[in-house]
């Protein structure tokens, strides 16, 4: 059997074996325990109550986080005339129509979210084998096919987490870092736990959030008292 790291022991030793904790006792636990060698994304995992095997039971959405992810976004944006220039204005990193196409089909992929115009989809829809992948593709039902690209070019700046529902019917999400505050953390939790709840399948029945999981990225996953956070 391997022996355990001084890092592993440090975590072992941070955590109670089966203990539901409360968002501000598990942020601490998080902060508190040996640091990794860049900054540790925090993200949650919330086990919802529907089968994913059913179309009309997967959950997929966006949630703009008010406190933000913590990370820089670079937004690609396809569109033009005053759309275009909405989109720069709010502060798209990259705008174009063809000629984004054209330099992402030669490999050109410095950014983390694609925002397309309607009209546009007709030269997005040619890079699906390229964006869908890497999870880059636009989707109306996450906002990033819209007449008010300005506005999804704002809300993804300001931080965004999109998710949908995987096989095993749970919602993985970002929702900050390491060091964010209790308050920020529990802002970002809430939020996109109330998205969810708008989100919840008209035939999904019985318990809706069963289990909610927060973790830094090189840390465990600790269970959190669901009416801590959903009430």
């Amino acid at each position: 059997m391997a022996k355990l790291t001084k890092r592993q022991k440090a975590i072992a030793a941070a955590i109670e074996a089966n203990k539901v904790y409360t968002l501000e006792e598990a942020v601490a636990v998080l902060a508190g325990l040996p640091a990794a060698k860049f900054k540790e994304s925090l993200d949650v995992a919330v086990n919802l109550g529907v089968d994913p095997r059913k179309s009309d039971q997967v959950v997929r959405g966006a949630t703009t986080l008010p406190a933000g992810t913590g990370k820089t976004v670079r937004v690609a944006v396809f569109a033009q005339g005053a759309a275009a220039e909405a989109a720069k204005a709010e502060g798209a990193d990259i705008v174009g129509f063809d000629d984004l196409a054209e330099s992402i089909q030669q490999g050109n992929l410095d950014f983390d979210v694609v925002i397309a115009a309607p009209d546009a989809m007709r030269v997005v829809g040619k890079l699906g084998t390229i964006l869908g992948p890497r999870g880059l593709m636009p989707n109306p039902k996450v906002g990033t096919v819209t007449p008010d690209v300005a506005g999804a070019v704002k809300n993804a700046k300001a931080g965004q987490a999109r998710y949908r529902v995987d096989k095993a019917g749970i919602i993985h999400a970002a929702i900050g870092q390491v060091d964010f505050s209790a308050e920020a953390v529990r802002q970002n939790v809430e939020t996109l736990i109330a998205d969810l709840k708008k989100l919840k399948p008209a035939t999904s029945k019985g318990v809706y959030i069963k289990k909610i999981t927060l973790s830094s990225t090189m840390g465990p996953g600790l269970t959190i008292d669901v009416n801590n956070v959903s009430n």
